[in-house]
């Protein structure tokens, strides 16, 4: 009896094991579940190398049959007919209108919202294809005028002046004659052996009373009684008289000092203002002459621009690198402050 009581646990006994402190503290920690890197790298080797076969799915689920959405209605002919017959009813509909004569009609009869503007004053212009002006003439002093024949042939420069009586037969670097034109200038031609001037009248041979070579009676070289490498009566090359318009080769010229003009009293008093447009034609020295009104004012402008464009300075046209008169037009402005 007493060894029994020896072996049986005294209730202190129990308490102290119950709350033992450490086993408490092992029971609320989770057990080591990392596992180290090493081997985690070893195991996705080998299963991206050679992975565990899975047993075969077992589908234990069956398809279930549903109804089509899409054939609710089924397919009719009689609802393809149907919309066949509107659409070609709405075409044959619209092209009998518009080709009926009061639907054209009022297609053309379109009433415009904004004024139409005429656009003429602000088209660019294109300057002319063939600059008027220029001219030629030469001569050997010859006592005969300068007999009939056909022109040489046009070049941007001229190297040897054309001829009809040979000076000299046997020359040491012989060159075609030439005259300086435009290319695409009609000029005046016949159809005769012998260079001269196709306006001239048929005579003896005969370079013409002119000089500096060319024949005729003027002098550069050219053909005709202008003055210059060209032909006719104008001067600096070309052909048509008078002096050069800008294009063609033809610079314009720029004025480099151009006073202000003086108000006349009679506008001044009217408070009148506008502009007055004049012809000037500038030498190859650039001076302004022969100034005319292409548009005018009145009230004695006009005069005071003439008066203010006679004392400007300007930079001569050029032709081929040569200062040449030019033909140009100018505004001169009048405003009151």
């Amino acid at each position: 009896m007493s060894e029994k009581m020896e072996n049986t646990p005294s209730p202190e006994d129990h308490n102290a094991r119950q709350f033992d402190p450490s086993e408490h503290l092992d029971r609320l920690l989770a057990p080591e579940v990392e596992t180290p890197w090493f081997i985690s790298l070893y195991e996705n080797l080998r299963e991206l190398i050679k992975p565990t076969p899975l047993p075969p799915l077992q589908v234990t689920s069956k398809p279930v049959a549903v109804k089509d959405i899409w054939g609710l209605y089924g397919r009719k002919k009689r609802s393809g007919a149907y919309s066949l017959a509107i659409h070609v009813t709405v075409i044959v509909l619209l092209f009998t209108l518009a080709s009926t004569k009061a639907v054209q009609q009022a297609a053309k009869d379109v009433t415009a919202l904004i004024i139409p503007v005429d656009l003429a004053a602000f088209k660019p212009k294109a300057g002319p294809q063939k600059p008027s002006g220029g001219g030629g003439g030469g001569g050997d002093r010859s006592p005969l005028p300068a007999a009939k024949g056909r022109l040489p042939k046009i070049a941007p420069r001229q190297f040897t002046p054309p001829v009809q009586v040979y000076n000299n037969l046997h020359p040491l670097l012989p060159m075609e004659p030439t005259i300086i034109a435009p290319p695409d200038v009609n000029m005046p031609n016949v159809n005769m052996s012998q260079y001269g001037d196709p306006l001239a009248k048929i005579g003896p041979p005969s370079n013409g009373p002119g000089s500096g070579g060319g024949i005729g009676s003027g002098s550069g070289g050219g053909v005709g009684s202008g003055k210059g490498p060209g032909f006719g009566p104008g001067e600096g090359g070309g052909f048509g008289g008078g002096v050069f318009r800008v294009g063609g080769g033809v610079t314009a010229p720029v004025p480099l000092y151009r006073p202000e003009p003086e108000y006349s009293e009679e506008a001044r008093k009217a408070k009148y203002q506008g502009t007055v447009i004049l012809y000037v034609e500038v030498d190859p020295a650039g001076k302004p002459k022969n100034l005319k009104v292409m548009r005018s004012l009145g009230l004695g402008l006009d005069e005071k621009a003439i008066e203010a464009v006679e004392k400007w300075k300007f930079r001569p046209g050029y032709k081929d690198g040569k200062p040449v008169t030019v033909a140009a037009t100018v505004e001169v402005n009048f405003r009151l402050l």
